[in-house]
């Protein structure tokens, strides 16, 4: 038996991680952790009612997300929002430094500006921020590009989480928590690129995020 509450939506925003498909192939939610939180919150919480949205988009950076915020996702009124972004940010940005709008100061001013936007539309919805992260064990900095991208990326998990501590939000360290899952895994094992998670990876992510909503929920 259902809950007679109304559906509580759930909407998620970022990049190519989030969509995994979702706007063709695997439509509507995507074939990656939206999918596998959608499944778990429903399976795990039968009486209750949800509403999932995946807006995710692949090779989105934060500048991006800010031109399509009032769109995607305050005009949905979501009663959750989570927001996982940053990579494409750090990736870009060590590859080409004159492209400004993707460096680490310029993504945490991005990031206070759309979460304040949200705060002032949206008081009540409660938001959950994801970290970027990097899955590699290459020290090789300045040498090696995945050295380079590792350390960098550590940049874009601080602005991130003191978005978090801000705006009061909820906070998951993935890029912490896969360095600790690292430690009994090989990177390639999680991830061949060490960007996309593979299957494993995936549900590492759903899991940690599953961790931090449901005793949230309602």
């Amino acid at each position: 038996m259902t809950s007679n509450r109304p559906a509580q939506t759930i909407l998620f925003i970022g990049d190519s991680i989030t969509d995994c498909g979702c706007r063709d192939q695997h439509r509507p939610l995507g074939s990656g952790y939206v999918a596998l939180v959608a499944d778990m919150l429903k399976l795990n919480r039968p009486a209750s009612s949800f509403r999932f949205i995946n807006r995710g988009i692949g090779g989105n950076t934060i500048e991006d997300l800010r031109s399509r915020w009032t769109d995607h996702v305050l005009c949905d009124k979501p009663d959750w929002l989570v927001v996982k972004i940053g990579i494409n940010d750090c990736n870009r940005f060590m590859t080409n430094p004159s492209l400004m709008k993707q460096s680490p100061e310029e993504f945490a001013k991005i990031y206070d500006q759309i979460l304040t936007q949200t705060r002032e539309a949206l008081p009540q919805t409660r938001i959950l921020i994801l970290s970027p992260f990097y899955l590699s064990q290459d020290n090789n900095a300045p040498d090696s590009y995945r050295g380079q991208i590792r350390e960098a990326v550590k940049q874009y998990v601080e602005h991130a989480q003191q978005a978090a501590a801000k705006h009061r939000t909820l906070y998951c360290d993935l890029n912490e928590k896969f360095g600790q899952l690292m430690e009994h895994m090989t990177p390639c094992e999680l991830a061949n690129d060490a960007v996309h998670p593979n299957r494993t990876g995936t549900l590492f992510i759903a899991q940690q995020v599953y961790s931090v909503l449901q005793p949230a929920l309602d």
